[in-house]
């Protein structure tokens, strides 16, 4: 019966795959070439602007069993001709190249819309139909047992969003360092959530017992709460389980609470000590100031309600630096970040034109900075500049949180651009580099890795932003350059004058050591925790 109608629409019974080349041409090609290993067994054809007229001709014996064509937000005459042929059997890939068949429904209209494919199932806890996916949220936790305690210590807890080791971003390199420093002083106590396999042996060296709880896998719209959705993808009845268990068991006698997203857990144990890495708001109403969208006005919103509530209920709130105590709006302690100067050490400078930016991506402002600077910086120095090059660390699983915050499936490839994940020791790479950047557009708290440029002297590049907080001056210990031509400007300047950047690098060395030195950041961790303690 098939066969027969087929042969009336003067069709044949064979099926093709025709793959619509309906957007950005190097996303096509890759989709071109991804189709024929899906459907294996079929004929397949590639339309394109160019031979669409002439395929037509050559398509009118077959029927279009499957429609691959790439979405993209404006029109396109090959889409249109897509959907008109064989509406049922369109497989739509996204700029990140994922893939949806669309249907008639909502899961279809949301990929259509430019929703991440992992996330167009989601619904929010009041949906009154059947959802398809839930929130996990584990239960239980372990205690791992470290260093002995001393008799006659006072006993002090520090509560994570993540165990910190390694060292693979700036909040973990400031936590693994004071849990460091307050040990000095205190048997400590570590809650860290996990989500994958842990190195612990560093940190067990220091810390008296570690309550290791599974991190939630939060599975619902980032828009449909009114409390932000970072605060729920770190709400866990197992944590707050092991924070009032090991009270009574090791007896810690005060909670220190590190980042705003958790500030919960502090607020019910009575609201002990709360340290804010950033101010979360100015963070997200720098976002939407340059998005000028209805989403980043909700963030915004949800923040600043969460946040400046959450301050009020912690009887000491820690900052990073001055223009963060004046922001928040509560009386604070400015506990800034710093450096192992004892590990940073600096070394000779080689000749050359090798530019260095760190900054993991797990962190949606350095994947900004790094589309600032490749986007619209480096297209003004690559070709005045044909032996330089560009290191960039990017953290571990660098690929998966570029697609989470942007519209691309990977950086565009650069044979002068070197991209690394996770690198364990930083040091030779400051040693190999002329220049350090810290092209961040949006930014909050202080940068770790501006920091330890300093202590390897090494000059620094960066914007208003990505040194805010630190104490340092234009054309004396730093560049600041906050638009593309200056930046640009700024690194032209620069690898052209050896004496002027090394200058620059010998006087920001010198701030870090009368101000970051981490022993004498500690020294004002601890003062904290004794204060706390005699209250």
């Amino acid at each position: 019966m098939k066969q027969w109608m087929w042969r009336l629409l003067g069709k044949g019974s064979e099926a093709v795959v025709v793959t619509f080349c309906s957007g950005e041409s190097e996303l096509c090609r890759r989709m071109a070439e991804e189709v024929p290993s899906l459907v294996p067994d079929r004929r397949h054809f590639v339309a394109t602007a160019e031979n669409w007229a002439a395929l037509q001709r050559e398509l009118k014996p077959y029927r279009i069993g499957l429609a691959p064509v790439m979405l993209t937000r404006e029109a396109h005459a090959l889409r249109r001709a897509a959907y008109r042929l064989a509406p049922h059997k369109i497989l739509a890939y996204n700029s990140r190249l994922e893939r949806h068949h669309l249907r008639f429904d909502l899961p279809s209209l949301l990929f259509w819309l430019g929703v991440p494919l992992d996330r167009i199932y989601l619904r929010p806890w009041w949906w009154p139909w059947k959802k398809r996916e839930r929130s996990v949220v584990p239960t239980g936790y372990r205690v791992v047992e470290g260093r002995a305690c001393t008799e006659g210590r006072r006993r002090v807890a520090v509560l994570s969003p993540y165990f910190p080791f390694p060292l693979a971003h700036g909040g973990a390199v400031r936590i693994y360092n004071l849990l460091r420093e307050m040990a000095k002083q205190f048997d400590i106590e570590l809650f860290a959530f996990t989500d994958g396999p842990l190195d612990m042996a560093p940190v067990l060296e220091f810390c008296a017992r570690v309550a290791l709880v599974e991190k939630p896998r939060y599975r619902e719209p980032r828009w449909s709460t009114l409390l932000p959705p970072e605060v729920h993808e770190f709400r866990s009845p197992a944590m707050q389980q092991a924070i009032n268990e090991e009270r009574r068991a090791f007896g810690f006698e005060t909670l220190q609470v590190e980042y705003t997203q958790l500030a919960e857990y502090g607020a019910e144990c009575g609201g002990d000590i709360l340290v804010e890495h950033d101010v979360t708001f100015d963070l997200f109403t720098q976002m939407a100031r340059r998005e000028r969208t209805l989403s980043a006005a909700w963030d915004v919103f949800r923040w600043r309600r969460f946040e400046t509530r959450a301050l009020r209920q912690f009887a000491h709130v820690v900052v990073m630096s001055e223009k963060d105590a004046e922001m928040v709006g509560v009386p604070s302690v400015v506990i800034p970040n710093g450096v192992d100067l004892e590990r940073f050490r600096a070394a000779p400078e080689a000749p050359g034109e090798r530019l260095l930016f760190i900054g993991s991506f797990r962190h949606f402002p350095n994947v900004a900075a790094y589309r600032f600077f490749t986007e619209e910086v480096w297209p003004l120095l690559r070709d005045k500049f044909p032996n330089m090059s560009l290191t960039v660390v990017c953290g571990g699983d660098y690929p998966a949180y570029w697609r989470a915050f942007t519209d691309s499936p990977e950086p565009a490839a650069d044979p002068r651009i070197r991209l690394l994940g996770f690198v364990s020791d930083v040091r030779p790479l400051y040693v190999e580099s002329n220049l350090v950047l810290a092209p961040t557009t949006i930014s909050a708290g202080t940068n770790v890795k501006v920091l330890e440029a300093m202590a390897m002297e090494r000059a620094v590049i960066s914007t208003s932003s990505g040194c805010a907080g630190l104490g340092l001056l234009h054309g004396h210990s730093v560049w600041v350059a906050d638009s593309a031509v200056a930046f640009a400007a700024a690194v032209a300047t620069l690898i052209h004058d050896r004496e002027r950047r090394e200058q620059m690098a010998r006087a920001a060395y010198g701030v870090a050591l009368r101000n970051f030195d981490w022993a004498a950041i500690g020294e004002k961790q601890r003062a904290l925790l004794h204060a706390r303690l005699t209250a």
